[in-house]
């Protein structure tokens, strides 16, 4: 029975086009076809552009109703005053501009299937006449005061957490236990991490294909970069970006640096910047970039106070200062002048930050795509950080 259930979610990832192994994603899969036999309502939820829209298809597709028809209804679209009309039906003269009768989508589907995507959006009154559907079947017509009858099948998504909303009085509590009947639950792209380059070379053969070019490719520190980055648009996002860049970069091979410049900074949980030092370190961020080199200044400092003091102390001699400078003075009455008061080693991050930008910008000439690469960092930091530290 489990080699069957897996065998049935492999279908239908080929014929839906999804890509991907992540067990959640595969978990929902398996969940759909469960229920679609069923008329239990369904509740899809997940953040925006995780591919929610996919899931009613395939219940509809795996369903009795399957040669019914299929509607889908974007309910944060429509407007407030509008949404009766469209969901039930008006009768002509019931509002200005009803010139004619008009049969709903739940009028419209009867026998079929009706998604209502971005459901957390409705009117409160609209979801007391939904709830009628749901419990009996039952609606009335705008204008009208006839009951009709309709046999539909709900499945509705949302990017919204309804419990929440439930509780800030925003959702009615019986029609959000009504449409949970079965909770599918889809996972963010940032959770199906080994999954996210698959999805990439997806949409990089699809532009190649549909604009006759080659595809291009991640090196290996870019495809690092790729799953690092949180994807708060999430597989939507994933493939604006992709086809942003298979026409924009005329190099087919895309390396870390080209593939920063597709990517808002403030979205990147491990900020791939490698800084060579005795060894290969990795970074989540250019802030923690400054860090190290705060805590490496302030280790080279305590380490320069116990050299002198080594000095002061006769454990190392003071002629080798002298050999390497013979027109210096004697170390020792040096510092014998600067030692009585210990300095304040307490330094600005802010005024580390600045001095190094200066220095970048000014060793290039105020290229501010050049002196972005030297600090590793991108363009769009560094004019936010010249804008912050008034250096225009």
């Amino acid at each position: 029975m489990i080699m069957l259930v897996k065998s049935d979610v492999q279908q239908v990832k080929q014929r839906y086009g999804i890509i991907g192994n992540n067990p959640a994603l595969n978990r929902a899969i398996d969940v759909a076809l469960q229920v679609a036999p069923t008329d239990l309502s369904v509740l899809i939820t997940g953040e925006s552009g995780v591919g929610k829209e996919t899931f009613p298809q395939i219940i509809h597709q795996h369903s009795p109703r399957k040669h019914g028809k299929y509607i889908a209804v974007n309910c944060g679209a429509i407007p407030e005053g509008t949404i009766d009309s469209e969901l039930f039906g008006h009768e002509k003269g019931s509002f200005t501009g009803a010139l004619t009768d008009r049969k709903g989508y739940f009028e419209e589907a009867d026998g079929g299937t009706v998604f209502l995507d971005e459901a957390g959006e409705l009117p409160i009154p609209t979801q007391a006449r939904l709830l009628r559907v749901l419990e009996t079947g039952e609606f009335i017509k705008v204008g009208a005061s006839k009951v009709l009858k309709t046999n539909v099948r709900i499945v509705a998504a949302t990017n919204v957490n309804l419990s929440q909303a439930v509780t800030e009085g925003k959702f009615r509590e019986d029609l959000y236990y009504r449409l949970n009947m079965v909770p599918i639950q889809m996972p963010p792209l940032r959770e199906r991490t080994d999954d996210i380059v698959l999805l990439f070379r997806k949409f990089a053969s699809d532009c190649a294909d549909k604009y006759r070019m080659p595809a291009i490719r991640l090196d290996d520190e870019a495809k690092q970069l790729l799953t690092a980055y949180r994807w708060p648009g999430n597989v939507r996002e994933l493939k604006n970006v992709t086809e942003r860049i298979s026409i924009i970069e005329e190099s087919r091979d895309i390396t870390a640096n080209i593939l920063r410049q597709y990517l808002p900074d403030l979205q990147v949980e491990k900020y791939p910047v490698l800084v060579k030092r005795d060894e290969q370190k990795l970074f989540n961020s250019e802030r923690e970039i400054l860090y190290q080199v705060l805590f490496d200044m302030r280790n080279d400092v305590n380490e320069l106070k116990k050299l002198v003091h080594e000095i002061m102390d006769g454990n190392l001699p003071v002629q080798v200062a002298d050999t390497a400078y013979p027109n210096a003075h004697p170390i020792h009455s040096t510092i014998q002048e600067v030692e009585p008061e210990e300095e304040d080693e307490t330094l600005s991050l802010e005024d580390v930050e600045r001095e190094m930008i200066c220095k970048a910008l000014e060793k290039h000439g105020g290229k501010r795509k050049n002196a972005a690469a030297d600090l590793k960092i991108s363009e769009r930091t560094l004019y936010r950080k010249i804008k912050e530290y008034n250096l225009e």
